[in-house]
C-alpha cells in the first residue's frame, strides 16, 4: 500500500524552488508533505501531494525534471516513543530506512504520518501491518 512521492531536481540558486511553488499554487495544487536535500550544483524536493497525476503534468509543462518514487506513509499516534515503536518493528525485520520525513494533520487529534522511502518495501508493509500500523494509501492522502 504504498504512495507515490514526487521527487523534484532544482538547480540550487535563488527563486528555483520559490518558482516552483508558484507553479503548483497557481494549478491549485495541495502540498500535504514536503522534505528539500540539498547538493553543491541541485536540490531534490520531494513532495507528497493530493493529486499525483495533475503535480507531475504542472511540473513537467513549468520545466521542473521529476520523478516518482513508492514510499511507505504511516500512520503513527504523535506522542513521545511513536515513531521508536515504527523502527523497532522494521529493524526486527531487518528492513532498512534509507529516508523519512514527516506531517501532522488530518481529522484526528495526536495524528501524524511519517512518510519513509525503505529496502524491501514488500516486506516493511507486511511487517508494519502486522504490528497493527495503519498504512495509509494515497487515496488517503488525498483526502487529509
Amino acid at each position: 500500500m504504498s504512495i507515490k512521492q514526487i521527487s523534484v531536481f532544482l538547480e540550487n540558486k535563488p527563486g528555483t524552488l520559490e518558482e516552483m511553488t508558484a507553479a503548483l499554487a497557481a494549478a491549485n495544487i495541495d502540498l500535504r508533505a514536503t522534505s528539500l536535500v540539498e547538493a553543491e550544483d541541485f536540490g531534490i524536493a520531494r513532495l507528497i501531494v493530493d493529486d499525483v497525476y495533475e503535480t507531475t503534468t504542472v511540473l513537467k509543462d513549468a520545466g521542473f525534471v521529476n520523478r516518482l518514487t513508492d514510499v511507505l506513509a504511516i500512520e503513527i499516534p504523535d506522542t513521545p516513543g511513536g515513531l521508536n515503536k515504527v523502527l523497532k518493528t522494521l529493524s526486527a525485520a531487518q528492513v532498512n530506512v534509507e529516508y523519512m520525513y514527516a506531517f501532522l494533520g488530518g481529522k484526528e487529534v495526536n495524528q501524524a504520518f511519517m512518510i519513509m522511502k525503505v529496502a524491501h518495501i514488500e516486506r516493511a508493509e507486511s511487517t508494519l501491518s502486522l504490528a497493527g500500523f495503519r498504512l495509509v494509501d494515497q487515496e488517503h492522502i488525498s483526502e487529509l
